[in-house]
């Protein structure tokens, strides 16, 4: 199956040839990437990737990305982070029906990771809560790249937290 999914990284100072980068992420292994480099030090790709499951098909394309770019440092894996009007488009809908459906099942709509004048969810959270309520079509491997995109993030931030107040979060938010 193909996967598609999206991988965003922040390029080291030494990785200034552009066009350097992307014949070399095409030439190894990486020509099922569509590669934008319109950011100043940073680099995107889309990958179309078959594979036997989505975890296999990040963590290979991840893979990848480390052996060619090894001071390159991962910024987001996507799929995951979204706001209403992106979960309406890959569910097909309006972002006005997904709002709908979050006031009206409030007690039971995933929380956000971020709630202010602009909300953020984990994509997985709310596809998990769509096909739970039973009458909503998910296109076939979206989710799994989706929840495979959030552990992707979760495992990039942990490392982050200093090993006595990861303790303390664990015991704290299980």
């Amino acid at each position: 199956m193909d996967y598609i999914f999206t991988l965003k990284y922040q390029l080291s100072a030494n990785d200034d040839d552009l066009d350097g980068i992307v014949e070399r992420l095409g030439a190894g292994g990486c020509d099922d990437a569509l590669i934008g480099v319109g950011q100043a030090g940073r680099i995107a790709m889309e990958f179309t990737r078959e594979a036997a499951s989505a975890g296999e098909a990040l963590i290979s394309a991840l893979s990848d990305v480390k052996r060619l770019l090894p001071e390159a440092k991962l910024i987001e894996a996507a799929p995951d982070f979204v706001g209403l009007s992106d979960v309406a488009e890959v569910m097909g809908m309006t972002r006005q029906n997904i709002r709908k459906l979050m006031v009206k099942h409030s007690a039971s709509f995933p929380p956000p990771v971020h709630e202010g004048s602009a909300a953020v969810w984990h994509l997985a959270d709310v596809l998990a809560w769509l096909k739970a309520k039973g009458a909503y079509q998910i296109a076939p491997g979206v989710a799994e790249v989706a929840a495979t995109a959030k552990q992707v993030n979760l495992a990039r931030s942990a490392p982050q937290l200093e090993p006595a107040l990861q303790r303390q979060m664990r015991a704290l938010l299980a």
